[in-house]
């Protein structure tokens, strides 16, 4: 599917109660999406390579699980719920990104 991740790691992100009607489009459209973001970010300086992949595909599935969740949220038990994991996948995302984007740290990786 995509070169970061696979559907399934988003999948687990999302929860058990994820929709199972979601399109297997939608998760390819999803992955490109966050894989073209991840890219711009990342810009020069950053490999992804190694074990950097592990922090890829981290942020990768975060950003599909966001778009997975917010496809059906009527299987969560609650909205909270669905809430809650937004925001705990946005706050995944979000922190990789910077990480990727500092040049401290594309400093430190090309070391």
């Amino acid at each position: 599917m995509g070169n970061y991740i696979i559907s399934g790691g988003a999948v687990r992100k999302c929860g058990a109660n994820v929709s199972a009607d979601v399109p297997e489009a939608a998760w390819t459209e999803w992955i490109s999406g966050a894989e073209a973001l991840i890219n711009a970010t990342a810009r020069n300086g950053f490999t992804i390579d190694g074990g950097n992949i592990f922090l890829v595909a981290d942020i990768a599935s975060s950003l599909v699980a966001i778009n997975g969740i917010m496809y059906d949220m009527s299987g969560y038990t609650s909205r909270v719920e669905a809430e809650t994991m937004l925001d705990v996948n946005r706050d995944i995302a979000l922190r990789g990104l910077s990480l990727i984007r500092d040049k401290k740290t594309q400093d430190f990786i090309k070391e």
